[in-house]
């Protein structure tokens, strides 16, 4: 048993990653349609190699063994905990300083307290941001930034536009939003729209609602307010 052990123990030095990466590197590259391998390195499970590599959809994981014989999609669960390794292996690779967001490009809406912060990408006619705006009518002690970014309707930007150009804009939003009530504000005050498009562009939002929470880590779509509570909550802290 000695010398498997000695060979399992050689292959955690930097020399042996190094030559398990390139392998991996050139079986799985040309199968990546074109994507680049970012980072290659051990995973959570002994044997297997986490593989990172990014598409127009964004940051993407896959798992392999040391000579990219197999091919893993899918996620690693923690048994024991519960935990979903992978899910917040993304969250921490795509975390984004909340502190650099171009927050005065954002509508502000603040209730209670306000101690607690989230930044959103929401367009207004998107179905999936209607329903989530309507459970986040639930949560107190918040400051949403809604970065507005009509994408889902573009030949309705000028509704977003006029959002910003009412005298309070988070009402404004909300009326938009929720009850599908243009503002009467005209839209020809100068505004933030296409700064956000060419933000959420930058930062590979391909999805809305698209949350950012206070310690970075972002999320995709809406989420259960018992979830959305306990995120806002861990991002405070």
């Amino acid at each position: 048993m000695k010398a498997p052990l000695a060979a399992f123990v050689l292959c955690l030095l930097p020399g042996c990653l190094s030559a398990n990466e390139a392998a991996i590197r050139k079986a799985l590259e040309p199968k990546l349609g074109g994507a680049t391998i970012e980072a290659v390195q051990p995973a959570p499970v002994r044997g297997l190699y986490e593989v990172r590599f990014r598409t127009a959809e964004g940051l993407r994981i896959l798992y392999t063994d040391a000579e990219a014989r197999h091919v893993i999609q899918g996620n690693i669960f923690e048994l024991r905990s519960g935990r979903d390794l992978t899910e917040e292996r993304l969250r921490k690779l795509s975390a984004i300083e909340f502190g650099s967001l171009p927050l005065e490009q954002a509508v502000k809406i603040r209730r209670g307290s306000g101690k607690r912060v989230l930044a959103m990408f929401s367009d207004p006619y998107c179905p999936a941001c209607k329903r989530f705006e309507g459970e986040l009518q639930r949560v107190e002690d918040i400051t949403i930034y809604v970065f507005m970014y009509p994408v889902i309707r573009p030949d309705l930007a000028e509704h977003s536009k006029a959002v910003w150009c009412s005298g309070d804009r988070g009402t404004a939003w909300l009326d938009l939003v929720l009850r599908g009530k243009r503002p009467a504000a005209n839209s020809s005050c100068a505004g933030p729209i296409e700064r956000n498009l060419e933000l959420g562009r930058k930062l590979q939002v391909n999805a809305t609602p698209t949350l950012i929470f206070a310690n970075g880590e972002r999320h995709s779509g809406g989420l259960p307010i018992p979830q959305l509570e306990e995120r806002l909550d861990q991002a405070a802290r």
